[in-house]
């Protein structure tokens, strides 16, 4: 499991993410330096421990390189996720407490993570209905 990435980590490879193409440190620079004063070398350096890490591929491209994200912010975010839920000593309880922090709109997103990742099959949904209190539709006919 990586590491959480640190403050300047975090910000160039939101870069890298949302840009989602090959970058240089050069458009990384310009685009932070619109927030905070920065060194093209801190970002250079930044950038050559994101490559050291394996968040990052790098081609060379003239005397520069451009560099590639190597897996997406949302498999960053998971791997995190699944960290720290690891790591509790009772993972129902932890699920429940994160589950508890969650805004309903986070909660339907996860409602609809689920029916992706494990889709109800007919039967299970038949099966479902079955133990229901309520009487078929047809019942009493």
């Amino acid at each position: 499991m990586p590491r959480p990435l640190g403050e300047l980590e975090d910000a160039v490879m939101t870069r890298v993410w949302q840009w989602n193409r090959p970058v240089t440190v050069r458009e990384v620079l310009e685009d932070l330096q619109q927030e905070r004063s920065i060194a093209y070398t801190t970002v250079m350096t930044v950038m050559d421990n994101l490559h050291q890490k394996g968040w990052v591929r790098r081609e060379a491209e003239g005397r520069a390189y451009r560099y590639t994200a190597v897996s997406t912010r949302a498999a960053y975010s998971a791997a995190l996720m699944n960290e720290a839920w690891s790591t509790s000593d009772n993972p129902a309880a932890a699920l429940v407490a994160f589950f508890g922090m969650m805004s309903p709109e986070q909660r339907e997103a996860l409602r609809d993570a689920v029916r992706i990742v494990q889709p109800e099959a007919p039967d299970q949904a038949r099966d479902a209905e079955e133990d229901t209190d309520e009487p078929p539709a047809d019942a009493g006919r």
